[in-house]
């Protein structure tokens, strides 16, 4: 792999909960590499520690050994404020539960990561009605959370997700609470987009429909990478 081409680089990473006796190791010192504009998938059963390595690469929680870099930055020397504008600059990130606010209507919570960047909210609300318009969801922008359906609040999660167009786009089980139908429909939306502007996507499923569709697969059983 030409090193130029690495976004996520990780070496030996360790993740442990606990101490002494109680010590759990959820990640026994895992190596891996993602190039700029792969879609990958990390798959395995539950408890080998996919979403707490999702967490790691997006900033979101920390490590005991090893080490990682996001951009040839190493995440660990960066502080708390600068990590929190790395992730802003760089990282979006779709959940299981959508985690949309629930006082804020479609539309403000898609503009919400570019008001934080302090983008004018003229341009931000631009800019979240285009991304409305092409989920085919004009009509829901003033709608709160709770007056939508599953699928319709995890759409306007992937919206809220791209809307900065970030260069990596981390997804934790996105599809797992949605049907056949809407899990497609969100499974095509984040594969387009991703391929559109060359996003390096990351997705942790146990759906072999959405790993399959994507360049390579990682597979962790029990905190070690098994293929």
């Amino acid at each position: 792999m030409m090193e130029e081409n690495v976004v996520i680089k990780a070496e030996n990473l360790e993740k442990i909960y606990g101490y002494g006796r109680n010590a759990l190791r959820v990640l026994k010192g895992i190596t891996f590499e993602i190039l700029y504009g792969e879609i990958i998938a990390i798959v395995g059963p539950s408890g080998a520690g996919k979403s707490t390595l999702l967490n790691l690469i997006g900033c979101l929680d920390s490590f005991q050994n090893g080490s990682l870099t996001v951009f040839g930055r190493d995440v660990a020397k960066l502080s708390v404020e600068a990590l929190s504008g790395f992730r802003n600059r760089h990282i979006g990130f779709i959940f299981q539960l959508h985690n949309l606010l629930p006082e804020f209507t479609a539309l403000e919570n898609i503009m919400m990561p570019l008001l934080i960047r302090r983008i004018k909210k003229r341009e931000a609300k631009k800019e979240a009605l285009s991304l409305l318009e092409r989920f085919n969801m004009t009509d829901r922008a003033n709608h709160k959370p709770a007056e939508l359906s599953g699928g319709e609040c995890q759409r306007i999660a992937v919206a809220r997700a791209v809307v900065a167009e970030p260069a990596i786009l981390l997804a934790d089980e996105p599809t797992g609470n949605l049907d056949r139908a809407n899990s497609r429909i969100l499974t095509d939306m984040l594969l387009e987009l991703g391929n559109e502007h060359n996003t390096t996507i990351v997705i942790v499923t146990h759906d072999r429909d959405i790993a399959a569709r994507t360049g390579r697969t990682i597979t962790l059983i029990d905190g070690n990478i098994q293929q």
